[in-house]
């Protein structure tokens, strides 16, 4: 007889939300059906089995579930992740740089030796866990993952499920196997990292100048190889085209474009298969025309100061520098403290005599520090002056402008004396500043024939800083022979606009203006063309030969810009008469007789191309290197601009900060001296050998979500090699520039943020995309073929190319240029490794699951699960040696 089948009602709740729940049934559902029901319903039809399981596994997600509830998941989020990442990066930081002490250069570009210094700087921080074999052992990953997930059972699982050992290891497979195990491959695939950055940053627009960056800075022939195979597509694409009238030119464009690219690519390669690379530095110091960064520019920004600093050092000329600078906080300090002063005697508050004589007490302390006889180093300035300083001291109340007649002797010094300013120019260390300026011109690419006669003679966007010297040497007479002026004025929307060169906008509208120009060649032909110029590259024009030949200010004029219903029809009439005006006097023949030397300028930026902005962006870096950041060395007395209301208070913290100024001053310059850059005590262990957090300082008063944020930028962009004054300085540049961006509640938006991110709404979200990625429409994904080795080197060059495009320029501005590729290239290059990828996804793994259980020993678990690797047992028997011989 057959018993009747009971149907088994299961309880679907899992989390207690209703929108996790739904889509995670599904996954549930979808898993028991691919990877149980396909082979269980060969052996048996009993459904009770596949219902155990169902329940099983919904037993272990609520447990899961009620865990992860009851932890604040904030600090994880906030600190802990963020140290895993940036302690990782500090051990990959510390394998590059023992590869790149090894004289052999076979070694320093091998990937095994990398992987060999990567998991020895490991053991030296860890101390007790090296995850080498974990990461490079496919059956040592494996014992790993089975005893992990067979503690994660027992924590898990109802004792009676966990004690059935059939039950236990059946799950344990699945989940380690057909789960963990695939999810961590493709987590530590360098090239699924690759796209991932694109999705990421996809709404950000193509930045030419950050992918001719990327392809002149890279060492990797494979990657060049992949571009200049594209190009090559595309330029045979192109060609085939069936075109006429105007898409003539916009495909002539296109083509100059991607000729350029593969000039570029070529020009690399050979220079990297042929072994001659060579140092740009080293190029532009000795060919390169160095721009000239006058000194008062150079005192007042923290990149350029760094520089100048560390060259006064080595030249003996601290003590004049930093008694400039420290001139100039207390003249700041002064001036804020006496304009209180007097806002106090106007509402009849007595305060004066004692911010006097803190004022005094600060003056005499920069005195005793740089000018008296105990000094050491001493100011050298003549002794007159020093005695009638004195004088001043003792006889007459302090005044902002005490130092200056001393200040401006010294700063005569420094600007005229051949060991200081004169010889700075001519060195290393300015060639430097102006890479981390980015006022550093190139070498440019001369143009190249391919062999069917379309030639290209400069950059096609403004990427590319264009010399001069290779635009051709026409005379006044072939100027004579042209004739240009504005035709027409479009405006389209940018998407819909084909015109090579020009980057996506996002829909932006802006007007165009064809300007059709005329040449009559030496054979007695005409040749003409048009080209489509903005209003912002006729501006840009104008800022570059303005720069170049002074006397043209006065007699060109630019028609102004405006900010409202610039696209009204009646105004882009009277912009493009104007511009017309423009036109013709810049190609009037006594114009050219005037300035011979302005042909390549108005040949460059007439010729049917991409108009190159390089020339133009000196003018507008030198603004944005001179006026945003003046204020740098304000920031000395930031710190006391702020007065709280309570007058008992602010007279308190007066008191605090400028009776201690010039001693804080003269710290921080024994410091900057000496480079001395930790954040905590020094303990046995070097700060370099330690996790990343370990730099916090909980003594001090300040949110730790943003220090560790500040503390992974130091780690990326390797700040500790500046000295203390410019590290601090910067440090407070990039608070300035976070708040700026987010508000004062930085640390609250970081918590907001992450509640966010943890709000049932976003787990469901995050449950359904995980759904959809494995189980499009229901069905299984299939397993995708690896792809080919050009695809994958290309999609390298588009991820470098779109971190380094999202950089904001007010960093570069604050840390250096240089500094700020160098960094994001580091990031991106810790990325290329399967095996270190694995590292850090262990690493993520492990402090997840150290947050999820407190209450476990998850950290001794770890150790001992790590120790089976040869390097633990090498270093500890390292350790014992040395402190035997101690």
């Amino acid at each position: 007889m057959k018993l009747e089948i009971k149907p088994i009602k299961i309880d679907r709740r899992l989390t207690g939300s209703s929108f996790i729940d739904e889509p995670l049934q599904q996954v549930i559902q979808f898993a028991l059906r691919d990877y149980i029901q396909y082979w269980y319903y060969t052996l048996s039809e009993d459904e009770s089995f596949l219902l155990e399981i169902r329940q099983t596994v919904q037993n272990a997600l609520v447990q899961f579930s009620t865990r992860s509830k009851e932890v604040d998941w904030q600090p994880y989020f906030t600190t802990r992740l963020v140290d895993d990442f940036a302690t990782h990066l500090r051990v990959f930081r510390k394998a590059q740089e023992r590869l790149s002490d090894r004289d052999d250069p076979k070694q320093r570009e091998s990937s095994e030796e990398l992987l060999e210094s990567f998991f020895e700087a490991e053991v030296e921080m860890e101390r007790k866990i090296c995850r080498d074999m974990v990461c490079t052992s496919p059956k040592d990953e494996e014992g790993f993952l089975r005893d992990l997930c067979e503690v994660l059972l027992y924590l898990l699982l109802p004792p009676g499920d966990f004690h059935n050992k059939n039950m236990r290891y059946f799950l344990r497979e699945v989940l380690a196997r057909g789960v963990l195990l695939p999810l961590i491959n493709q987590l530590s695939d360098p090239d699924y990292l690759n796209q991932l950055v694109i999705w990421m940053i996809r709404d950000s627009s193509c930045n030419y100048e950050a992918f001719m960056t990327i392809l002149k800075l890279t060492d990797k022939t494979f990657e060049l190889e992949a571009v200049k195979d594209k190009v090559l597509e595309e330029l045979q694409y192109l060609r085939s085209l069936d075109t006429a009238g105007d898409d003539i030119n916009m495909i002539k464009n296109q083509i100059n474009s991607l000729l350029f690219v593969k000039k570029v690519c070529e020009t690399r390669i050979q220079r990297l298969q042929s072994g001659k690379e060579v140092d740009a530095l080293k190029l532009a110091a000795n060919f390169g025309k160095l721009c000239i960064i006058p000194l008062e520019h150079i005192l007042v920004h923290n990149i350029a100061l760094q520089f100048f600093m560390d060259y006064m050092q080595q030249m003996g000329g601290q003590a004049d520098l930093f008694f400039w600078l420290t001139v100039e906080g207390y003249r700041v300090t002064a001036q804020q403290q006496l304009e209180v002063m007097q806002s106090w005697e106007q509402d009849g508050k007595k305060q004066g005599s004692q911010t006097k004589g803190l004022l005094k007490a600060a003056a005499l302390g920069v005195y005793e520090q740089y000018l008296s006889d105990k000094a050491s180093p001493r100011v050298q300035v003549d002794e007159a002056s020093i005695e009638k300083l004195g004088e001043k001291l003792n006889n007459e109340d302090p005044t902002p402008e005490i130092f200056d007649d001393i200040q401006r002797k010294v700063y005569d010094m420094m600007l005229r004396d051949e060991r200081f300013y004169p010889s700075f120019r001519q060195h290393p260390l300015y060639v430097r500043m102006l890479a981390e300026l980015d006022m550093l011109k190139e070498p440019s690419y001369r143009g190249s024939d391919d062999g069917d006669g379309e030639s290209f003679n400069g950059s096609p966007t403004g990427s590319i800083n264009l010399s001069l010297d290779d635009l051709t040497n026409a005379s006044a007479e072939d100027v004579l022979l042209f004739h240009a002026f504005i035709s027409d004025t479009a405006d389209d929307f940018l998407n819909h606009l084909p015109v090579a060169g020009v980057c996506n906008d996002h829909g932006k509208t802006y007007a165009l203006y064809a300007i059709t120009v005329f040449r009559k060649n030496a054979d007695g032909s005409e040749d003409t063309w048009k080209t489509y110029r903005r209003y912002s590259d006729f501006h840009d024009f104008h800022m570059r030969i303005t720069e170049q030949f002074e006397n043209l200010t006065t007699i060109l004029k630019l028609p102004g810009k405006k900010t409202f219903n610039n696209m009204d029809r009646e105004f882009l009439e009277k912009r493009k008469k104007d511009l017309n005006g423009y036109l013709q006097l810049l190609l009037n023949p006594e114009m050219v007789k005037a300035c011979p030397t302005l042909t390549p300028y108005i040949y460059d930026f007439l010729e049917n191309k991409a108009y190159s902005k390089g020339k133009g962006d000196f003018a507008r870096k030198m603004d944005t290197f001179v006026n945003p950041l003046r204020s740098s060395m304000r920031n000395v007395s930031n710190a006391v601009k702020s007065f709280p209301d309570n007058l008992a208070e602010g007279m308190n913290k007066m008191s605090d900060n400028v009776g201690r100024m010039s001693e804080r001053l003269g710290q921080d310059i024994k410091q900057s001296i000496f480079k001395v850059p930790p954040m905590i005590p020094k303990s046995d262990i070097g700060p370099e050998h330690c996790r990343v957090s370990a730099q916090l300082d909980d003594n001090v008063d300040d949110n730790i979500p943003l220090r560790v944020m500040l503390l992974l930028m130091d780690e990326i962009f390797d700040l500790k090699e500046r000295n203390q004054w410019l590290r601090r300085n910067i440090k407070n540049l990039l608070q300035q520039l976070i708040r700026a961006t987010y508000g004062d509640t930085i640390n609250r938006k970081i918590v907001d943020h992450v509640d966010f991110m943890t709000s049932p709404e976003q787990v469901a979200d995050y449950v359904k995309k995980f759904r959809d990625s494995y189980w499009p429409n229901g069905i299984l994904a299939e397993n995708l073929p690896r792809r080919d080795k050009s695809i994958r080197m290309r999609t390298r060059v588009a991820a470098k190319t779109s971190l380094l495009g999202i950089m904001p320029d007010e960093l570069k501005h604050i840390i250096g240029a240089e500094t700020t590729r160098k960094g994001i290239l580091r990031v991106f290059d810790m990325f290329q490794n399967q095996q270190m990828n694995r590292r850090l996804v262990y690493v993520l793994l492990e402090g997840f699951l150290e947050t999820m259980f407190p209450q476990c020993k998850f950290p001794e678990l770890f150790v001992k699960l790590h120790s089976r690797s040869p390097r633990t047992r090498r270093y500890s028997q390292r350790v014992k040696a040395s402190s035997l011989k101690r």
